[in-house]
């Protein structure tokens, strides 16, 4: 039996004792890839349905039984969903719109004269329109005010809230009543969101309006509303819930703690992303570890149930699941599958895996009971009976039908006792790269099972959870040495994120392709501006991932499918891998990075080979920015959702560090006249950039817009590579400017916005000397992760105002927060 291997909810480590305070914007529980990944999205674990990184549900259920009464610990019963008024995804319906903007106070209003307006079908959308959009209604460019009649003959509703998918900001009224607005915002599918009280007491019977103003910011637009009412379970329904008491969030681990009337309950959600051991890291299994124990001196009958959802299965409800058991291995093991598989068919931004199978898996000797049928029925029976007779493994909607193992801790009293159960997902092929489907990392050569891997997480499951252990302190100690206790928590928020944000396969040479996903933002596969933030912590951990981020772009221009003179922004969307879709190139940006990036592995490893193998792409990468970096034209970088700009000066630094590091990877393969000429160009830039950027105490945001300012976050490279082509007192004044600059939940990223990216901020304040200024900068981000009430998965694109997010979530980028970790190191 494993035995109990933290004594108490902590982390000794050589330096301080690890005591989290930080209260995630959302908790991780199962962290594989950026398709499983499953996130409980507020500070209980029983307090709402567990769900996608997207916000999709994706149930798992937990209930404790002890002495035949049932306590639900994990994800909350889920409520009924009726249609009070269809979307145009469930019904057609048609509605009077403009897009000349009609008078602000008004137009939502009863009686106000919609004449002139013109009668569509919905929904309404610009004409490009990603993969969860529908297709048809009516296009509108820009802006667009709708309105929608409808009539009830009842309104005796629980709980009206709003069916809707808005891209990008939106404002709802319900009879001329402010129902719901939001902006800057955007869903990426349909969403259901709460209505204002005051809106849901409009609501009459009769004739009602549902008005809706949407306006596009960039990429696609579309509105759809629906209204329903949120039933929530009745009587006999309702479980008890067990009392939260205790959570700790480590690198690898979320640990909560509960108590279930006189028994105390420890639920431990670990992930094996060990970075050193790719097979590990790969292999797409999590564990649930229960600890259960008596606290009033006695011996209790106790069990668990752990059910997990076929929404885990598919993108969405409408598609329907098989259900499967085996016993091999010394494991009983459930699965669900989608019934159609539509092998990497299906690609974009909110979009779930619809292919493969899910898996839950326990010990046999601890399983007493196994089902797959309906969600509510496994549930009632064990918590009425503490038992599982259900047997429906025909196909059934995905919302509708679970699996679900009751683990049996028999007879506790005070001697704890450990159970555990194993999550797994089977994709088969994972991503298609050029035309060819790729499988996992774990199974590059196609000669292993999802049964040999639940075999061998089972058979290293202590082994695994003391490496587990040793991750965690050490990545809790490198940071907290590196930057101090806040610093090191938010690194700990982000390392499950960063990670899972990627799919690691083989090329067909057997060479790692670490894919990352551009989620909740476009869902581009392998976007070098995604790469380039979250570089630092692979850089520290394992730089054959960075080097597997990066690959791909390389072979895209070097087997001619891509010709331009600078490197592609990404090779596609999520899972297909086919060549660029993003609509716009960054020319300095990628070059830029891929150069930077180049040298920093070359410094990591200690070794050439990474440069060498790549260096004519190289060289006409750093040959364009020789022509066009300094001074770049109007173009996007990475922070493309500020849009445009020309003569950006924190964009020609990324260019200089480009050439800096060409400069020196030059050097280093022997190529001494190559090297010399271009060190002296990058000096004669910096010179130049000093004189053109100056604006007083500090630099402009563009060479041509004087009191401007931006965080120049591209600079921290010049420190940690030694590559010593600015005076340090550039940054100096930079730093000591931005300190007057900063807002209650940040530094704004530059002066057109207040908004910011946190992954920026850590590479700005590692530029300090001083660490109280680094700590200076870095508590707003603290205090944004930990106060935000966007219960989502960690977003780094922020409001520095209010803390609220303005866009993205889950994504790799805050691999970026390590920079001050990897700053020390590289000293």
């Amino acid at each position: 039996m494993f035995k109990r291997w933290l004594t108490a909810l902590t982390l000794l480590t050589t330096s301080t004792i690890f005591a989290q305070s930080i209260r995630p914007p959302a908790t991780p529980l199962v962290t594989v890839d950026p398709y499983t990944s499953v996130w409980s999205f507020g500070d209980q674990l029983a307090g709402s349905v567990t769900k996608h990184w997207t916000g999709k549900p994706h149930p798992m259920d937990g209930l404790i039984r002890v002495d035949g009464k049932a306590y639900r610990f994990m994800g909350a019963a889920a409520a009924e969903m009726k249609t009070i008024l269809p979307t145009a995804k469930q019904e057609a319906y048609t509605a009077k719109f403009t897009t000349t903007k009609p008078d602000p106070k008004w137009w939502f209003k009863d009686g106000y004269n919609i004449s002139t307006w013109k009668q569509g079908p919905a929904p309404f959308g610009t004409h490009e329109r990603n993969d969860a959009m529908l297709q048809g209604g009516t296009e509108f460019p820009q802006e667009l005010w709708y309105r929608r009649e409808f009539n009830l003959t009842n309104i005796d509703f629980e709980k009206p809230v709003l069916n809707i998918f808005h891209d990008d900001d939106v404002q709802v009224f319900i009879n001329g009543v402010p129902a719901f607005d939001c902006a800057p915002c955007f869903t990426g599918d349909y969403e259901f969101k709460p209505i204002s009280p005051a809106a849901a007491k409009a609501l009459k019977k009769g004739k009602n309006t549902l008005a809706a103003y949407v306006k596009n910011g960039a990429g696609p637009g579309y509105i759809d509303i629906g209204l329903a009412d949120e039933i929530a379970p009745k009587g006999a329904d309702v479980v008890a819930l067990a009392k939260q008491t205790g959570f700790e969030m480590t690198a690898t681990q979320s640990i909560y703690n509960f108590e279930a009337g006189p028994v105390q309950l420890q639920v431990r959600f670990v992930a094996p992303l060990i970075m050193k051991d790719m097979n590990l890291l790969s292999r797409p299994v999590n564990y649930v570890v229960y600890e259960v124990k008596s606290t009033d001196g006695k011996q209790h009958d106790v069990s668990i149930l752990n059910a997990v959802s076929g929404l885990w299965a598919t993108n969405d409800a409408s598609q329907s699941v098989v259900g499967k058991e085996a016993n091999q291995d010394g494991l009983t093991t459930l699965s669900l599958a989608n019934s159609v598989q539509n092998l990497l068919a299906k690609k974009g931004d909110d979009v779930r895996i619809d292919w493969g199978q899910a898996y839950l898996a326990a010990p046999q000797g601890t399983v007493k009971g196994s089902a797959i049928g309906l969600s509510t029925d496994i549930i009632k029976e064990f918590a009425s009976k503490g038992s599982l007779s259900v047997d429906q493994a025909g196909a059934a909607p995905a919302d509708t039908k679970s699996i679900g193992l009751i683990l049996n801790a028999g007879k506790v009293g005070s001697e704890s006792k450990s159970l555990h159960a194993l999550l797994a997902y089977d994709d088969g092929y994972s991503v298609q790269y050029f035309g060819q489907n790729l499988r996992p990392w774990w199974n590059r050569e196609g000669n292993k099972t999802i049964a040999g891997e639940l075999k061998g997480a089972e058979n290293d499951f202590a082994k695994i959870l003391q490496t587990c252990e040793e991750t965690d302190k050490t990545i809790y100690d490198d940071a907290f040495k590196a930057g101090g206790k806040q610093y090191a928590e938010l690194c700990v928020l982000a390392y499950r994120q960063a990670i899972s944000a990627h799919k690691l396969v083989a090329d067909p040479t057997g060479t790692p392709l670490f894919f990352s996903k551009e989620n909740f933002s476009n869902g581009s596969i392998g976007t070098v501006d995604i790469t380039y933030p979250s570089a630092p912590l692979f850089l520290l951990y394992n730089p054959t991932l960075l080097k597997g981020m990066m690959e791909p772009i390389f072979y895209y221009s070097e087997s001619g499918k891509w010709t331009k003179p600078f490197a592609a922004h990404d090779v596609g969307t999520y899972p297909l891998a086919n060549g660029q879709t993003y609509g716009e190139d960054m020319p300095v940006e990628e070059a830029g990075n891929m150069l930077i990036l180049t040298y920093a592995i070359t410094k990591a490893e200690g070794n050439t080979d990474f440069a060498k193998k790549h260096w004519k792409t190289l060289s006409v990468w750093a040959n364009y920015l020789k022509k066009e970096g300094f001074d770049p034209a109007n173009q996007l970088c990475t922070d493309d959702f500020a849009g445009h700009l020309a003569r950006n000066t924190n964009l020609s630094i990324k260019a200089i560090m480009g050439l800096a590091s060409y400069a020196k990877l030059a050097e280093q393969l022997g190529d001494s006249k190559e090297a010399t000429e271009v060190n002296a160009l990058t000096k004669d830039f910096a010179q130049k950039w000093m004189q053109m950027a100056a604006d007083g105490d500090h630099y402009a945001l563009t060479f041509d817009k004087k009191g401007t300012w931006s965080q120049k976050y591209n600079l921290v490279w010049d420190k940690l590579l030694g590559l010593n082509v600015f005076p340090e007192t550039v940054a100096r004044k930079e730093i000591a400017y931005y300190l007057t600059k900063q807002q209650p939940f940040g530094l704004p990223l530059d002066s057109r916005k207040t908004y910011s990216k946190s992954d920026w901020i850590v590479w700005t304040a590692t530029l300090a000397e001083k660490f109280e200024d680094f700590q200076s900068i870095i508590q707003p981000i603290y205090k944004y992760a930990n106060g935000t009430t966007d219960r989502i998965p960690l977003s780094d694109w922020h409001e520095t105002t209010n803390g609220k997010s303005v866009g993205f979530r889950a994504r790799s980028v805050v691999g970026g927060y390590w920079m001050k970790v990897l700053g020390e190191r590289w000293k």
